[in-house]
């Protein structure tokens, strides 16, 4: 499918991104939208550095993870099936952090495409208030980026590489020149999906250092899944028929694979082989102990990630009769039209902002590094 540039306000104009001359081309710099102004204003409310002990404490004292999980066993769902069987219990903790480490790894990962993506809006938007925003989403995502990087650090050494569906998927939005793709494929889509996953985690971690770090996540991306939904309310509405079904079809597309590879056996192989494991044999157990049917149940959960994905999509007007098909089968779409729009997890971002607030209100300036002579 072609990239064509489908946009009907000026705000997300775009220049090529080797045309740097026509960024300093003088009319421009009034040419200034303030429909992201509070947006930008408001990011000091939920300031936060991943590298000061006042925020998050990175050494704390770890679990032991030979005999403590993350994350509750019943969330790896190998452990459900015959796997469990060919593991002791040593190995059945072990193989629970793993798929641990594995979920995030995929969200360091993803943070870095975020942190890319924003990077490459800044050198393609024309408006010089939604460059600022972009130059801004791109400062807190790289604070994940460090933050997660820190967690994974300290937990494991070190992440387990993307899978290759995500990192096709990020590879294409990261270099993408249609801004449609980057704002629904990163901040409705990815982001969507990363609330859900943030919501889960804070909720069912057992470790009280990555419940921190993913509260404090939460309060940015909550602002950045908004820069999407502006994005939508001064698009969709406009866009011809033949338009909405060439961005509607390409959020249908990127949903099913998300949804039937994202978090497969294939992408989970390396993993698998450290237990003697083939993922192939792995798939085989875990289609036979869950069905659709076990899927589309556990989707009934407010803060099941592709659900979340899906009311996003619903709500930003995305989703018409072409595709409505394609979601219907896993959730109840009249249900999901009657909810408010409010993003997974926006309760839990707000009560982390309080917090941030009061930190921020006493924190004096961390000292200097270095020396002027």
């Amino acid at each position: 499918m072609s990239e064509t540039p489908i946009n009907y306000d000026p705000i997300y104009n775009t220049v090529d991104r080797d045309d740097f001359e026509a960024l300093i081309d003088v009319p421009r710099y009034a040419d200034r939208t303030d429909a992201f102004d509070e947006l930008i204003s408001s990011t000091v409310d939920h300031f936060w550095d991943p590298t000061d002990p006042r925020y998050i404490d990175f050494d704390d004292d770890a679990p032991d993870l030979s005999e403590q999980t993350i994350m509750p066993r019943e969330f790896c769902i190998e452990l459900s099936t015959a796997v469990a069987d060919r593991l002791d219990e040593q190995q059945q903790v072990r193989l629970a952090n793993q798929n641990t480490r594995f979920m995030l790894s995929s969200i360091l990962h993803g943070e870095q495409g975020a942190l890319s993506l924003s990077a490459s809006l800044t050198q393609i938007l024309r408006d010089p208030g939604a460059q600022e925003y972009a130059s801004n989403q791109a400062r807190e995502e790289a604070r994940h980026v460090t933050g997660f990087s820190k967690y994974i650090g300290r937990r494991w050494g070190t992440p387990i590489r993307a899978g290759s569906t995500l990192r096709s998927l990020l590879t294409e939005l990261v270099r993408s020149r249609a801004v449609y793709r980057k704002l629904v494929g990163m901040q409705m889509l990815i982001e969507g999906l990363a609330m859900g996953a943030f919501a889960t985690l804070q909720k069912e971690t057992q470790d009280p250092l990555l419940r921190r770090l993913v509260q404090f996540t939460m309060t940015d991306e909550a602002a950045h899944h908004r820069f999407g939904k502006i994005w939508a309310e001064r698009t969709i509405p406009k866009l011809s028929e033949r338009e909405h079904e060439t961005v509607e079809r390409w959020a249908a597309e990127v949903f099913e694979i998300l949804l039937f590879n994202l978090i497969n056996s294939e992408q989970k192989q390396e993993i698998y082989q450290e237990f003697g494991l083939d993922w192939r044999w792995v798939r085989g157990a875990v289609l036979e102990s869950f069905s659709d049917a076990d899927r589309r149940q556990d989707m009934t959960r407010n803060t099941n990630i592709f659900r979340v994905l899906i009311k996003t999509l619903l709500k930003a007007g995305i989703i018409t009769d072409r595709t409505r098909s394609v979601y219907a089968q896993w959730v109840d779409m009249d249900e999901l039209a009657r909810e408010d729009d409010e993003v997974a997890g926006a309760a839990v971002a707000a009560e982390a902002q309080e917090i941030l607030k009061e930190i921020n209100q006493g924190r004096p300036k961390k000292a200097a590094r270095y020396r002027v002579s």
